[in-house]
């Protein structure tokens, strides 16, 4: 009976299952610090308690009612722009005030009243509030530029902005449900909102008309949902008549601003014009909400793609734990995490600036450490309008003619066959191969 027991020790069955066991027990090991920091994470799903009170405070100020709340127009009317009516609706001290006034000088500021309910009155480091409510180093602010991407630059026709050989876009409003504080385009929001002519918008797709080579169109603003779906509509059937476009995105914000916009009637329009994309910005885990969910669900169930492109934001978002969880909780409402774009040095906003390598950091705290499908890619924009770069962690460390060398996203380092020469023949080249994958340099 020993003897039996000694055999299925050493059984080759066995020692893979006890292989196993340790690897297992290597992954769960480097998860923990995120298992551990999550608990600490604030998300729109956990505080929905404090979101409803929120919300009937907010009501109650307005002598409104549940539908009010849930109907846009409602929202967009009743944006609060003003800091007596802001400190009515959350505890400011006299400096905040006086700061908010300040500021509003020279910069325009609006919250719609659903995104002030996901500000925590009582905490200036709020995640939602610094993104929503100006800060005085908006106007300490001594090395931002007004267009850093040189948009005015790359504007062939009347609200084109085209930066690469098959694809633009056309900005055509300049109306948020929000005036994100981090907003690239901050000095095209004026004080009234104004949503683009209609002779400059049939400018636009005039020269997208005569420009073959365009297959993809971004509509964006502003907030192109802030329009009425009969003027989104008419844009779209242009688009839809241009044989040569084959794609429609449009860019936009109002899913975490203001989503009582994704109206059924939305829905139903938008789904007249497949194919069709919509991309938008989460970048706090604490944005992700009920709301959102009803708002993205829709979106999906007509069909439309979700893809997100959160801002790098210092204070905000530059943890690597703050966005993983934020890309976990999108994708429970149907968003895939798409870009990371580390945060433009626009004026004014530079004090949301973070360092290039905390952007790498989350990157290596992503890789491997979540699904694929919870990574999105970091983009920095080069300056002047040079387009989007993509910035990895250095996993290719050498390259020779019959091998490379990896590192993976645990940091082991592996020699690989490089499949592009043939040196040997195939039967060294595999037993080479096998020898070297398991070559792991700690």
């Amino acid at each position: 009976m020993e003897g039996l027991k000694n055999n299925l020790l050493v059984h080759p069955e066995n020692e893979k299952r006890c292989m196993a066991v340790k690897r297992a027990e290597e992954l769960k090991h480097r998860i923990e610090d995120y298992l551990e920091a999550v608990k600490h994470i604030p998300t729109g799903f956990k505080l929905e308690e404090q979101y409803q009170l929120r919300k009937r405070q907010i009501l109650s100020f307005f002598g409104a009612t549940e539908a009010d709340w849930q109907n846009w127009r409602w929202q967009m009317r009743n944006r609060i722009s003003d800091v007596r009516k802001l400190r009515r609706l959350m505890p400011l001290t006299d400096e905040e005030a006086g700061h908010i006034e300040f500021v509003s000088k020279k910069f325009r500021w609006a919250v719609s009243p659903y995104y002030l309910s996901l500000m925590q009155p009582d905490n200036p480091r709020c995640p939602v509030r610094m993104q929503g409510i100006p800060s005085i180093w908006e106007i300490r602010d001594s090395w931002g530029k007004e267009d850093p991407m040189a948009e005015e630059y790359t504007s062939p026709a009347p609200r084109i902005t085209r930066r690469y050989a098959d694809r633009l876009i056309i900005n055509v409003t300049n109306q948020c449900a929000m005036f994100c504080r981090h907003c690239q385009r901050r000095r095209n929001i004026g004080e009234v909102d104004r949503p683009a002519p209609v002779e400059d918008v049939k400018a636009a797709i005039d020269y997208i008309r005569a420009n073959p080579e365009v297959r993809d169109v971004l509509i964006t603003g502003g907030d192109p949902l802030t329009l009425s779906d009969e003027w989104l509509d008419w844009i779209l059937t242009e688009l839809d008549s241009i044989e040569h476009v084959e794609i429609k995105r449009i860019g936009s914000r109002v899913p975490v601003t203001m989503p009582q916009r994704i109206t059924p009637e939305l829905c139903r329009m938008l789904e007249k014009h497949h194919p069709i994309y919509v991309n938008t910005h989460f970048n706090h885990p604490m944005e992700v909400t009920r709301e959102a969910l009803k708002a993205t669900r829709r979106l999906a169930k007509a069909g439309i793609p979700l893809g997100n492109q959160a801002v790098l934001l210092k204070g905000v978002n530059n943890d690597p734990h703050v966005m993983k969880k934020l890309n976990h909780e999108l994708l429970k409402i149907h968003v895939r995490p798409y870009y990371i774009f580390h945060a433009k040095p626009v004026k004014g906003t530079t004090h949301f600036v973070p360092t290039i390598q905390e952007g790498l950091e989350i990157m290596e705290n992503l890789r491997g450490y979540t699904s694929g499908l919870a990574v999105p890619w970091y983009i920095i924009n080069a300056p002047g309008g040079a387009g989007k770069t993509p910035l990895l962690p250095q996993y290719l460390l050498s390259v020779e003619k019959e091998h490379v060398m990896i590192r993976t996203w645990e940091g082991k380092v592996f020699r690989c066959y490089n499949g592009g020469y043939v040196a040997r023949d195939s039967e060294q080249l595999a037993v080479d191969y096998t020898i070297h994958e398991h070559e792991a340099v700690f």
